[in-house]
């Protein structure tokens, strides 16, 4: 497949988009409430809510908020249980992703990750997955201020490659990944595969094109 030259780069968010990462926070979640001895939850209710982040399973698993008195050290032995799980991560690429970031390497059009993942678990996590060193940049919020729906962290990666914004491609699977992408004035992909909320469409969204599948990336890509 050969891809227009006015393409420069493609960003991707990771939970939900690069990777389905949900085996493994289904199984650390589940694996917290049990040592707290409570109830797991079912699979599909972690599912929807990973691309909220460690502390919005706290929040829902434990019903609590930020401000309860046992939220942050939940949090911290859930990013304990996160860390080592990492080491035999049962996270994988989407299918179709593979064959996807060949075209992108055939193209020469470098590719890479603009996530809210802190650093520590997203540059460990595609090192396992045997893509870190393919990923052309890599933008966690230890990077910047201000993390998604701030267009910071994609016009960084965008400065970063040197490619103009205008002829980057960001691919997200969260209304946020959206709000940034159209902010920093690049081409909008909503992954409507990946991590949807309850209740949450991807039509809804205002993106420039909605991906059911990661198959779909590469049709659009050549249409642009």
């Amino acid at each position: 497949m050969i891809l227009s030259d006015k393409l420069e780069c493609v960003l991707f968010d990771l939970d939900g988009t690069l990777v389905d990462t949900a085996p493994d926070f289904i199984y650390v979640l589940n694996k917290l409430l049990v040592e707290q001895k409570r109830t797991p939850i079912h699979a599909d209710e972690i599912t929807a809510r990973v691309s909220n982040g460690a502390s919005a399973l706290i929040e829902y698993a434990f019903e609590i908020d930020h401000k309860h008195q046992d939220f942050s050290d939940l949090l911290s032995q859930l990013l304990k249980l996160y860390d080592d799980k990492i080491n035999t991560t049962e996270s994988t690429l989407y299918p179709g992703i593979d064959k996807l970031l060949d075209t992108l390497a055939t193209n020469e059009i470098p590719w890479g990750v603009v996530t809210n993942k802190p650093a520590v678990y997203a540059e460990k996590l595609l090192a396992r997955l045997k893509i870190l060193t393919n990923c052309a940049v890599l933008i966690c919020p230890d990077h910047v201020q201000n993390r998604k729906p701030s267009p910071e962290p994609i016009l960084l990666a965008c400065e970063k490659l040197k490619c103009r914004a205008a002829r980057t491609v960001y691919i997200g699977d969260h209304l946020r990944d959206i709000m940034a992408a159209k902010e920093a004035r690049t081409t909008s992909i909503a992954a409507s595969y990946g991590y949807l909320g309850p209740g949450a469409q991807a039509e809804d969204w205002d993106a420039d094109f909605i991906a059911e599948s990661p198959s779909m990336i590469s049709k659009i890509l050549e249409s642009i």
